[in-house]
């Protein structure tokens, strides 16, 4: 997965590459745990202003690694998930040679970022009037 995030102002922008994948240096290994390296990048994200939580989904659905409580963290994957199958379904309708490759939602509380791939996704949650 090539997760391409970084602040902006006060919006997030794909902009530094970091690989989330199955490699045994990033990412995360065949025991579920997070590299290094990858437990650095989500600290640096989860410490910008405004990021209320930060959450990593495995292919399954399941959350494999979050900033935020156990009820938080499933109601978002649920949703998240769903609704990421959605946009990824009107893409491909659109054009079956292009994929979803980030999403992004703003509500007036908070803005959530979605870089879904196939092994992976990322979930990035922060307040907006920050």
């Amino acid at each position: 997965m090539r997760v391409t995030i970084s602040r902006h102002r006060s919006h997030w922008v794909v902009k530094s590459t970091y690989t989330i994948g199955r490699s045994s240096t990033v990412g995360v290994t065949t025991n579920g745990k997070m590299s290094a390296e990858v437990e650095e990048t989500l600290k640096r994200i989860q410490s910008h202003k405004g990021v209320v939580g930060v959450i990593v989904v495995n292919a399954e659905g399941i959350p494999i690694k979050s900033t935020l409580d156990n009820p938080t963290t499933i109601q978002y994957t649920g949703l998240i998930s769903g609704l990421t199958d959605k946009a990824r379904s009107v893409v491909r309708d659109l054009d079956p040679t292009n994929d979803l490759t980030f999403l992004r939602v703003r509500s007036k509380k908070h803005e959530i970022m979605i870089a879904p791939d196939k092994e992976y996704m990322l979930i990035v949650v922060q307040n907006t009037s920050e």
